[in-house]
C-alpha cells in the first residue's frame, strides 16, 4: 500500500511566451513586458526553489487550480466567482491543468544578456546590470501517473535522423569489420599434422542432499527441512506536483516492498568423481567404471586436438567429431585457412 507524506509546497515559475522574461509562478501577468499569462502557458520549476514558510503564502498555495475567465482571459484563483477584470461568471471560465509530477529544475549556469551581453546566473529572471528579461529554457512537466495530457497540446519531439543514422552506420561498420577478422579466411597455409591428442570424461553421479540458504522465492517441489522468511523494505519518493495556481506540492509518497527468503534442502544428482583418459592416437577410448545402485553416468565428453607444424610455427585445430579427428594421419599435409587473427576456419586437402 503506498503512503503520501506533505511536506510543504514551493511556488513555480512560468515564462512570457511574448518576450521570454521568467516570472514567478503567483504573478499573473509578465513583469518585463506586462503581458497576462496565457492559459496554455505551463508552470516549471524553479533551480532555487525552497519550501515556503509563510503561511498566508501556503494557504494560496493549498487553493485548487486557478480559473481563466473564459470572456477575458484573466487568470483567477480557484475561490473566485466573477472575473476580477470583467465581473464574468467564472463558470464559462477554464481552470488550469493540475496534478502533473514536475522534473527538477535545470542546474544553475551562466547565459549572457541578449541585450547587453552581460554574464547572469540562470536563476536570475532579469539582467542584474541592464534590467533586461534573460531567456530560459522551459522544461516540460512530467504528467502524473493517472494524468493524461490534452492530446491537443502534446508537442511531438522532433527526431534527428540525422544522428541515428550516423550511429547506425558506425555500428554496422564495427559488426562488419568483427565479422571479417573471425569469419572471413584472410590467408592459408600449409600445415603437417605433428601430433594428435585426445581426452575423454565420464562423470559419475549419485543422488546427493544438497543445501541452499536464503534463496529468493518460493521452494521448489520435492524441497524439505524448509524455512522461510520475509524481508521488507520502505521507498519513499519525493514528487513536485503542480497544484495549477503557480504553486507546487512537494510529496513524499512510500511503499512497502516484501520478498520471501528460503533455506531448504533438495535431492539432486552431482558429479561425485570423473574419470578421464586420453591418448596420442586416433582412436579415443571412453571408461566404464561401476555403477552402483542410486549411481548413474553423466554425459560423457571429449576434447580432440591435432598439431599442424608450418611455416609460420605450430597451430593447433580442433575437429568437431571423431570420424574428422580420424583423418588426420601423423605425417599427412593439409591446407588451413586462418582468419586475420590466425585462428584455423577449415582444413582441407
Amino acid at each position: 500500500m503506498q503512503r503520501k507524506q506533505s511536506k510543504g509546497f514551493v511556488e513555480l515559475e512560468w515564462v512570457c511566451p511574448s518576450c521570454d522574461g521568467v516570472n514567478k509562478g503567483s504573478r499573473k501577468t509578465c513583469q518585463a513586458c506586462g503581458a497576462p499569462q496565457p492559459d496554455d502557458v505551463k508552470f516549471q520549476r524553479a533551480a532555487d526553489e525552497k519550501i515556503i514558510t509563510d503561511e498566508k503564502v501556503a494557504s494560496a498555495a493549498k487553493a485548487g487550480a486557478d480559473i481563466h475567465c473564459g470572456f477575458c482571459g484573466t487568470r483567477n484563483p480557484a475561490t473566485a466567482t466573477n472575473c476580477s477584470q470583467c465581473g464574468g461568471d467564472l463558470k464559462e471560465g477554464k481552470a488550469r491543468q493540475a496534478g502533473q509530477v514536475l522534473q527538477a529544475a535545470p542546474a544553475v549556469k551562466i547565459i549572457n544578456c541578449k541585450n547587453c551581453g552581460a554574464e547572469n546566473p540562470s536563476s536570475e529572471r532579469v539582467c542584474g546590470k541592464c534590467g533586461a528579461p534573460l531567456p530560459r529554457t522551459v522544461v516540460e512537466p512530467v504528467p502524473a501517473a493517472g494524468v493524461v495530457t490534452p492530446a491537443a497540446k502534446a508537442q511531438p519531439k522532433k527526431v534527428n535522423w540525422l544522428l541515428f543514422g550516423g550511429i547506425g552506420a558506425f555500428l554496422a561498420v564495427c559488426c562488419i569489420a568483427i565479422f571479417a577478422l573471425f569469419v572471413f579466411p584472410s590467408k592459408s597455409v600449409e600445415g603437417t599434422v605433428a601430433d594428435v591428442f585426445w581426452q575423454t570424461s565420464v562423470p559419475l553421479q549419485e543422488i546427493r542432499a544438497v543445501n541452499y540458504s536464503n534463496e529468493r522465492g518460493s521452494p521448489p517441489s520435492g524441497a524439505y527441512d524448509v524455512s522461510c522468511h520475509t524481508e521488507s523494505q520502505e521507498i519513499c519518493e519525493d514528487k513536485t506536483v503542480d497544484r495549477g495556481n503557480g504553486f507546487a506540492e512537494v510529496v513524499t509518497e512510500c511503499r512497502t516492498e516484501s520478498q520471501d527468503y528460503c533455506s531448504y534442502t533438495v535431492d539432486e544428482w552431482a558429479t561425485i568423481q570423473s574419470y578421464d583418459l586420453s591418448g596420442s592416437d586416433l582412436f579415443p577410448e571412453y571408461a566404464e567404471p561401476s555403477v552402483f545402485n542410486g549411481q548413474r553416468l553423466g554425459n560423457a565428453s571429449a576434447t580432440l586436438t591435432v598439431t599442424f607444424s608450418t611455416p609460420k610455427g605450430e597451430i593447433t585445430y580442433s575437429p568437431g567429431s571423431v570420424s574428422e579427428f580420424q583423418q588426420f594421419q601423423i605425417g599427412s599435409t593439409w591446407t588451413l585457412k586462418l582468419n586475420a587473427l590466425g585462428g584455423v576456419l577449415s582444413v582441407g586437402r
